[in-house]
């Protein structure tokens, strides 16, 4: 290649960029402005169980469709990795208040892959099937009993088996049914192994469906050769909700520690957009092609402060799993797990319509 054209070609490269990046900003989401005080219908707590893990979808009858993990409260709030299921609530409104259905998913048992736990559900649409994506775990060979799986919960991290086998061994699944209610099949193995960008781990599932018709898969795992503790979002692409699943070998995020992803393609601004959360901060990232993946023009949506319609601020000790709820592009609710105290729960954050969103 010669001196001019390298030169041309250079330029065509910067132009095409600043092109993208103009598009981007042409239209971009912002709603932060317009999310609302809580007030207490917007706060989904339960007596008996923590509550996390939301994911909101619209049923064929016109109610909203809440799938959340929740656990017993009497065994401590790490027993999220010993004792969590999947459970099914309903509301006329994606911001509440919700009222409990059904459990959907447990544990299976022995010889499965996801014998111990039923964590992080994604309830999703894809042509005529619902699809419930969750992540589970097991302690491979070994025996145990319910008693062992209680003292895990209560000891914690520091547990030689919460190390050695129910952490590692956490993988993706995904089960599937003809109607929101059921019934519920579960696959034999899990979706993906850790490969690339992420080791020891896939966890914290969000599936989209891209204008390509493919389906990209954003799942969290340890980040590679790190001497801290931090993870990396990695995404894998298939041409079926079911896999099989590749990984693609760049991060999606991997500059900080960062977790639960929940991702949608903005059929209106033609991008793929994902929420997280960054311990301290809710944050909101976008991609042209579902790969390659940048802050968003607003960056951080939420921080560690929740303001109420009482004049208070719900401060949690911690903030996470979100999921933005919208329907056309517009968002309607932003839920998030939080906990505060010896309390775990759902909080649903209503989003004011954009009279002027076009």
């Amino acid at each position: 290649m010669n001196k001019k054209l390298f030169i041309f070609s250079a330029i065509v490269v910067i132009l095409m960029g600043m092109h993208l990046s103009a598009q981007i900003q042409k239209n971009p989401l912002i709603f932060k402005d317009r999310l609302q005080p809580l007030t207490e219908k917007n706060i989904f707590k339960s007596d008996d169980y923590f509550n996390w893990c939301s994911s909101i979808i619209k049923g064929e009858d016109g109610k909203y469709h809440l799938f959340y993990s929740r656990w017993p409260k009497k065994y401590t709030f790490l027993s999220w990795l010993t004792h969590s299921e999947v459970a099914h609530a309903i509301a006329d409104n994606p911001s509440g208040p919700w009222e409990y259905k059904e459990t959907v998913l447990k544990s299976r048992g022995p010889g499965h892959w996801d014998a111990i736990t039923v964590h992080n559900p994604k309830i999703k649409k894809f042509g005529d099937k619902y699809y419930l994506y969750y992540i589970s775990t097991n302690m491979g060979d070994n025996d145990y009993t319910e008693e062992e799986l209680i003292e895990i919960a209560r000891v914690g991290y520091p547990h030689s088996n919460w190390q050695e086998y129910l952490r590692p061994n956490q993988r993706t699944g995904v089960a599937v049914a003809e109607s929101i209610d059921g019934p519920w099949k579960r696959m034999e193995r899990p979706l993906i192994e850790p490969s690339g960008p992420i080791t020891t781990l896939t966890v914290n599932p969000a599936v989209v469906q891209g204008k390509d018709g493919k389906y990209y898969l954003i799942v969290k795992g340890d980040k590679p050769k790190d001497i801290g503790f931090n993870r990396n979002q990695a995404v894998a692409i298939s041409d079926s909700p079911t896999g099989l699943f590749k990984m693609h070998p760049e991060a999606v995020i991997d500059d900080m520690d960062t977790e639960d992803m929940s991702v949608w393609y903005d059929d209106r601004r033609d991008r793929f957009y994902g929420v997280f959360h960054a311990h301290s901060f809710i944050g909101m990232i976008n991609s042209p092609d579902g790969i390659n993946w940048r802050k968003a023009t607003e960056y951080v949506i939420q921080n560690k402060r929740i303001p109420m319609a009482n004049g208070s601020d719900l401060v949690p000790d911690r903030m996470e799993r979100p999921f933005l709820y919208q329907e056309e592009g517009e968002p309607l609710v932003l839920s998030m797990a939080v906990k505060k105290g010896d309390d775990a729960y759902i909080v649903f954050v209503p989003v004011q319509e954009h009279p002027t969103d076009p």
